[in-house]
């Protein structure tokens, strides 16, 4: 037997056909698997260029919407206003805002600018603060200024700044009854403006003894607004005082470098050497004599002077420029004070309640700058002035004396004077309407007011 024919595979051993039928079918088998797999991953990955071309996003021109920034929160800011209490200082004021040396320092740096020590109680003033902290100090000197102290950043700064008012000019209009003060009142302004016509027409006109009842007044005015309120009178630029039908005229008037005064239509000063009376008083108590019955002293003796009655605090003002000679006090005068004028004469003011800030003997005052406060002190049964005259050493009557006027308008300004004068004379001799309020357009100002009708 021959081995090929003889040799017989035993029953499940390996066929070497049969494997290699096996084989290719498993061998396809793994190419589909791994063709799939192929095919699946590059669907997963997003690979291929018309896949890509398929998914590539769309780009829209739209308008780009910034984010806003978180909005911060707005400052917080407080306002104080009050009035300065009596006693108090700048520290009071200001302490709860600045240390001890800071305050220090404040005094220092406005001592030429404005001393806190003229820092008068009763004054409005009003503190502003951001978050708490320091803003600003706003105290009313006066109308007319204001003392600011502002922090800029780590700097404090201090200045006097005007106090900036809203302006109208009006023509009031009054008929005396009884006073010039009533009068005022009447038609419904306030008593302020009788004093400035008061001092306006005083050398011509003693508001108490030389009154009567049907005299007349007009006068062109400056009525002040601050924040839509009303904040008293800026100038009075022409005035009418008709008094027992003799008509005294007043035309407000700068002439050069001279201050402003008044003048009457001709240009002449209507401001005398010497005022008719030191303060506007209710009456007089006692005139000038040289035999009177003292009520204290209860013996007769000469006054050679005259006493003004008025409320106490009532301002007292120099009669005329000149030198304070004396100031103090004594037993019988109280508080008082003697101004030595030119010519020989000399006034003495008696019985004052105080003085006014800054006076002492050898300083210059001019006339009608406020000296003192009417009061009661010395040898006085009542709160009065005691008013005296000199001439070289001898008593005057005041109200019996002729006073020299002051210079008239110069002559190089006297065109000027009289264009500004024509148009206040002729609206001063307009009816006006009971009203008392005219319209009214100056030419220096253009100041315009409505007309009631």
């Amino acid at each position: 037997m021959s081995l090929k024919q003889d040799f017989q595979p035993p029953r499940g051993s390996f066929s070497p056909r049969k494997h290699k039928s096996k084989f290719g079918k498993m061998a396809v088998l793994a190419v589909l698997v791994l063709f799939v797999g192929v095919v699946l991953l590059l669907f997963s990955s997003g690979s291929g260029p018309e896949l890509e071309a398929r998914e590539a996003p769309v780009v829209v021109n739209s308008p780009v919407i910034p984010v806003a920034p978180p909005k911060l929160p707005e400052p917080v800011r407080e306002e104080i206003k009050s009035t300065v209490p009596s006693g108090s200082s700048i520290t009071s004021l200001l302490g709860d805002y600045f240390t001890a040396q800071e305050i220090h320092n404040l005094n220092l740096q406005s001592r030429d600018i404005f001393p806190f020590t003229k820092i008068c109680a009763g004054q409005p003033y009003r503190i502003c603060t951001m978050d708490g902290e320091f803003s600003s100090f706003v105290y009313e000197i006066d109308a007319e200024e204001l003392l600011v102290i502002s922090r800029d950043a780590d700097q404090i700064n201090i200045k006097r700044q005007p106090i900036i008012y809203d302006v109208t000019t009006e023509v009031v209009q009054g008929t005396i009854t009884t006073s010039l003060f009533e009068a005022v009142a009447d038609i419904g302004e306030d008593p302020a403006l009788a004093y400035v016509l008061a001092d306006i027409f005083a050398w011509d006109v003693d508001f108490i003894l030389d009154i009567r009842t049907g005299d007349t007044f007009r006068a062109v005015v400056e009525k002040r607004f601050r924040e839509g309120k009303p904040a008293g009178y800026g100038n009075v630029l022409a005035a009418e005082f008709v008094n027992q039908k003799e008509v005294f005229n007043a035309i407000g008037f700068k002439d050069g470098n001279q201050n402003p005064s008044f003048y009457n239509e001709k240009g002449e000063n209507v401001r005398k050497a010497f005022l008719k009376a030191p303060l506007a008083f209710k009456r007089i108590s006692s005139g000038f004599t040289m035999r009177r019955f003292h009520p204290i002293l209860k013996s007769w003796k000469a006054h050679p002077a005259i006493d003004y009655v008025a409320p106490v605090g009532t301002p007292i003002k120099t009669v005329g420029d000149g030198r304070i000679h004396r100031i103090g006090y004594t037993k019988g005068n109280g508080n008082f004070i003697e101004v030595r004028h030119s010519n020989g004469y000399a006034t003495l003011y008696l019985h004052m309640k105080g003085f006014a800030r800054g006076l002492k003997k050898g300083k210059r005052v001019t006339q009608g700058q406020v000296i003192g406060y009417l009061g009661g002190t010395g040898m006085a049964t009542g709160p009065h002035l005691c008013f005296r005259m000199r001439h070289n050493g001898a008593p005057v009557n005041p109200t019996k004396l002729k006073a020299p006027a002051g210079k008239s308008v110069s002559k190089e300004n006297l065109a000027e004077f009289k264009s500004l004068a024509a148009p206040l004379l002729a609206h001063l001799g307009e009816k006006q309407p009971s009203t008392h309020i005219a319209k009214l357009v100056l030419p220096e100002t253009d100041s315009v007011v409505e007309k009631s009708e």
